[in-house]
């Protein structure tokens, strides 16, 4: 440890990671497995902005276990393993206002059955692998967020500083006053998860996703129930798509039962919608009232509650991996499944493809170059294998809507399966998703019944119970480029659409006079913030910019 003119300290690794996800613990499990069958010594750093790991992670969630399964091939026996429940039963239903129909099984591409799989929380799952992480020598702190991102004289990466924390409101210091922290490295993985502040600000700088197509996204939604064991199914994976959503707004649902009666509810929209007064949350909300759904939650409780951004874009969408001293991975890469509703066991892989690039990168004496076999080898590898048939489902879903386009899709995995091609080549995404909305005088109106209270909830009892919690004397971490624009144009214009896409009740309007609608105010409740970013996407004026709060503010995922 060396002190700095500015008064940071730094600390010097051969690996900094930053983000304790499925990718990043895979990344530094495997590098240590890698480092002690060569007989070598490699530290390696992860920094984590959430309190504790898992803290900030939020996924459905169906486990595809091959990327356990690879990393640590006797997870199934340990004691503390974080998966219990297989999958038993399979159902998709196409739902209506009144009722659904039911998919039969046989007509689902092989790629979308759950055979094998598990149901359980991702957060657990990487409580787990940050065990084992740290029991092979890997360093952890959560608690960290890493805010800006380290550069040589030559332009390439060498590392990451967090936080300085104790800043007030107002900018300056208080007496709890501690500077960040410089973590340099050789090399630098980022696995942020879903647009991270970091990996935009290097897409950015570097080009990445020069001649790709446009990243998409949705925004993921859940809540935790015990319900009634008479209603309790253990491995009953339920997933839809239509109502209470039209046609031309893409999304779906699941449901999954797993321990302890317990279940997983959840539902997605797509982010390119295009009516300005839709609200996710709400939609979110009108979908556990459906007939076929409602009596699941009757006589139960809700526990817990979170919002996640997720990636979308898929094989067209992968921004250039590998940089000078660096590389993304996992869901900071985009490596999501969007028609298996999976992404961790291609985060998992890619953090132990990253991590046999570096081995072979410190074995030769290299630091701060491209990892280049990173970057040649992801399409040809497992996860390549499992976004590349898949690459056609998203455009023709944006493109045809739900109906025709969730058919066509389906038509184009099945031949995708049976002769690895696909009829459509590979079609681009034509527009991101901050400029899908249409103007408020062009949409028709929505409105949400009130909640009940039971079934139904509103967003700030909702985050009451995913345990956000936020030091309060800091700088707002929504950083708004023009104060202006939210009045001025987005109201005009849409409504003001950050108040209703927000899943957390960040972002509203307030007026002098709310029967007159007289001298509207744009108010950031920053403390609500469930760190889903979505706001940094949907924004149609891309005037918000989300960057990390105070270390460890944000929600507490219990069991999410």
């Amino acid at each position: 440890m060396t002190d700095m003119a500015d008064g940071r300290e730094s600390m010097d690794f051969d690996v900094v990671i930053v983000g304790a996800g499925p990718a990043g613990l895979a990344a530094a499990i495997h590098i240590k497995q890698l480092a002690a069958e060569n007989g070598s010594e490699v530290s390696v750093v992860v920094v984590e902005k959430g309190s504790e790991v898992g803290a900030h992670i939020l996924s459905g969630a169906v486990i595809d276990p091959s990327g356990l399964d690879e990393l640590l091939p006797g997870w199934r026996e340990a004691e503390d393993c974080p998966l219990t429940t297989q999958v038993k039963s399979d159902h998709f239903y196409l739902l209506g206002p009144a009722g659904g129909i039911r998919l039969p099984n046989f007509l689902m591409p092989p790629l979308m059955h759950n055979d094998g799989n598990f149901i359980g929380s991702l957060g657990n799952v990487t409580r787990f692998l940050a065990t084992r992480a740290e029991e092979l020598g890997v360093e952890i702190y959560p608690g960290f967020a890493a805010t800006e991102v380290l550069y040589n004289e030559s332009g390439a990466v060498i590392g990451i500083a967090t936080g300085d924390m104790g800043i007030g409101r107002n900018g300056e210091p208080r007496a709890d006053f501690t500077r960040g922290m410089e973590l340099r490295g050789k090399y630098t993985f980022f696995a942020e998860g879903a647009r991270g502040s970091l990996t935009k600000q290097l897409v950015a700088r570097f080009g990445l996703d020069k001649d790709r197509s446009p990243q998409k996204y949705g925004i993921g939604l859940k809540e935790l129930w015990q319900i009634d064991p008479a209603k309790f199914k253990p491995g009953l994976v339920q997933h839809s798509f239509g109502w209470p959503l039209n046609s031309g707004t893409g999304g779906g649902s699941f449901l999954y039962h797993f321990e302890d009666n317990m279940v997983a509810v959840g539902f997605v929209v797509h982010l390119d919608y295009k009516n300005p007064t839709l609200s996710p949350f709400d939609e979110f909300q009108r979908f556990k009232t459906h007939p076929m759904i409602r009596d699941t939650f009757a006589g139960g409780k809700r526990l817990s509650y979170g919002a996640r951004a997720i990636t979308e874009g898929g094989w067209q969408s992968v921004p250039q991996l590998a940089f000078n001293g660096g590389a993304l991975l996992g869901c900071a890469a985009g490596f999501v499944n969007v028609p298996r509703i999976k992404g961790s066991h291609n985060a998992i892989a890619s953090g132990m493809l990253a991590a046999r690039s570096v081995i072979s990168a410190l074995e030769a004496g290299r630091a701060h170059d491209t990892l280049q076999d990173y970057e040649d080898g992801w399409r040809t590898s497992s996860i390549g294998q499992d976004l590349k048939p898949v690459r056609n489902v998203k455009p023709l879903w944006s493109r045809f809507g739900t109906f025709i386009g969730v058919a066509l899709g389906g038509v184009d995995m099945w031949i995708n399966s049976l002769i690895g091609l696909s009829p459509f080549g590979t079609l681009r995404h034509r527009k991101r998703d901050c400029d899908s909305l249409a103007r408020i005088d062009q949409v028709k109106i929505l409105t949400y019944p009130k909640p009940d209270g039971v079934l139904t909830f509103d967003k700030l009892s909702s985050v009451f119970i995913s345990n956000t919690a936020h030091e309060e004397d800091q700088p707002a971490h929504l950083k708004l480029t023009d104060p202006s624009i939210p009045i001025e144009r987005n109201l005009p214009l849409y409504g003001e659409p950050a108040r209703l896409y927000c899943p957390a009740g960040v972002y509203e309007v307030v007026y002098s006079n709310e029967e007159t609608h007289a001298d509207p105010r744009f108010v950031i409740n920053a403390q609500n913030c469930v760190h889903c970013k979505t706001c940094d996407i949907k924004d149609p004026s891309q005037n918000i910019t989300w960057v990390p709060p105070e270390g460890g503010g944000g929600p507490n995922y219990p069991n999410m």
